[in-house]
């Protein structure tokens, strides 16, 4: 449940952060009467976000189980590519967020309502279709016939929602390049255990071979019925008798991806800190950019 918790509240807190920079953008520079464009796009985007994860949800109920697990495998995978992108992303570009934001919005001011719907959709609307993705590709590999796994994401994106807002009343400010990195290496790990998961999946649907080669069999020791199991099972998707290809998947994967993104990218101490401004203190200073 924890791990997809992280997944709500990380990916909602980055479409938080892009929908408070954008609305308080247009309050400091009294353009209110762009904010229902702004509004109108990114409602869009959640609607379109939603309807992506019901048709993978419901349309892979009526697949076959070779057909169910060949598609799970391979969305997995997708979905660790677009996390591993995203984070690394994130990170690197943290700090310059706000200011590229507003220049996509100053153009979209100027070329009318279409383009400012248009500027907001394409801004939440890539994070809330990687974030349906990942998060069914996560819930599928952690779920355990309970409603854990979709209650954390849940109770992640409300966090999240909470956050972006308090962040824009300007009640809380957070380093994000500390926040980013944290929650950041805590995915790659995550997403570690998605991926081995996936090659599992694919085993399953004899696209790929070795499914009875076992690298470890421990079921004696951590059952996978036990609280223990099953905590180890939702935060790190961890399988008690994985394959040969699972846990080398799991290890060409997180330590090399892992040393990457820990590696020092010269962020400068006492920076990263965002305070959005509420509309009350729209006219004042100009809000710490990310970093």
């Amino acid at each position: 449940m924890f791990a997809n918790y992280l997944i709500g509240l990380r990916e909602g807190l980055e479409a938080s952060l892009v929908v408070c920079i954008l609305i308080a953008y247009l309050v400091k520079t009294d353009r209110r009467d762009a904010l229902e464009p702004v509004w109108t796009g990114v409602g869009v985007a959640v609607a379109l976000a939603l309807a992506f994860g019901c048709v993978l949800e419901f349309g892979s109920q009526e697949l076959t189980f070779q057909a169910q697990e060949a598609l799970g495998g391979s969305l997995s995978i997708i979905a660790v590519g677009l996390v591993t992108w995203m984070v690394f992303w994130m990170r690197r570009t943290a700090r310059h967020l706000k200011a590229d934001l507003h220049g996509k919005l100053d153009a979209a001011l100027r070329m009318g309502t279409g383009a400012l719907v248009a500027t907001a959709f394409l801004a939440v609307g890539r994070e809330g279709l990687e974030t349906s993705l990942f998060v069914w590709t996560s819930v599928r590999a952690s779920s355990d016939g309970t409603e854990g796994p979709l209650v954390g994401v849940l109770l992640g994106l409300a966090t999240a929602v909470v956050l972006g807002w308090l962040f824009y009343r300007g009640a809380l400010r957070i380093n994000l390049a500390k926040f980013f990195t944290w929650t950041g290496g805590m995915l790659v790990v995550v997403a570690a255990g998605v991926l081995a998961y996936g090659f599992h999946d694919l085993q399953e649907a004899d696209f790929v071979p070795g499914l009875t080669d076992k690298a470890f069999d421990i079921t004696g020791t951590i059952p996978p019925d036990s609280w223990y199991g099953t905590l180890l099972k939702g935060v790190f998707n961890f399988q008690p008798d994985p394959t040969v290809l699972q846990v080398t998947v799991w290890v060409l994967y997180l330590v090399p991806t892992l040393a990457l993104f820990l590696a020092p990218v010269g962020f400068a101490s006492g920076k990263g800190k965002v305070k959005i401004p509420d509309e009350q203190g729209a006219r004042g200073s100009e809000p710490t950019e990310a970093s």
